[in-house]
């Protein structure tokens, strides 16, 4: 009676189970292995120098500039030693110091680069102020700080529209008239009417 009892017992917990997981201990004759997933943090995943590698090409592409006399005979002047990656220079011509961050949106502020990095990124994905800081582990405010500073600083690199030679305007709308001003419109008509015949 009892093990009639313990089978029973054994089949209703197995209808329990998930379809997929009976149909896995039918096919393999065990039931699958549960793998312990472990998560990873998206700020390891970035490297540091590759970083300052991209924003060397971006603010350089024909080769290091100074920024300011923008004379390109510069030296090498060792790393910086919170960020090893960073490069420092010298100018042979002006003899002023800088380093790769300099003139960019990204100088003078205390989160590394590849977290600015990263937080362009989300922001390309269009994730909000709120899922950044969270996914970045900051502060909601410092999320929205960077990025109402990235996104000043591609309004700032746009170039202006230069228009030469012939142009073409598909639609335009001219504002004309004097909507909701009476007055302006009879003073148009009465400037339009033609002089009267008595007289």
């Amino acid at each position: 009676m009892r093990a009639q009892g313990w089978a029973e017992a054994e089949k209703a917990k197995a209808q329990r189970k998930p379809a997929a997981m009976r149909e896995h201990e039918q096919i393999f004759g065990q039931a699958p292995r549960m793998v312990c997933v472990r998560m990873l943090n998206i700020l390891n995943l970035i490297d540091d120098a590759r970083c300052f590698e991209t924003v060397r090409a971006m603010h350089w592409p024909q080769g290091v500039i100074c920024p300011h006399c923008d004379s390109p005979q510069v030296t090498k002047q060792g790393h910086d030693e919170s960020q090893p990656a960073r490069q420092k220079y010298e100018c042979t011509v002006c003899r002023k110091r800088f380093d790769d961050l300099t003139g960019t949106i990204f100088a003078g502020h205390h989160q590394p680069l590849r977290v600015w990095m990263l937080c362009l990124y989300f922001m390309g994905l269009n994730l909000s102020n709120e899922q950044i800081a969270q996914e970045l582990d900051l502060n909601s405010d410092d999320a929205q700080k960077m990025t109402t500073q990235l996104r000043e600083g591609i309004v700032e690199r746009k170039p202006k529209v230069t228009l030469s030679g012939e142009v073409e305007c598909d639609e335009v709308y001219v504002v004309a008239g004097h909507k909701g001003k009476p007055e302006e419109v009879k003073k148009k008509k009465a400037a339009r009417a033609p002089p009267s015949a008595e007289g």
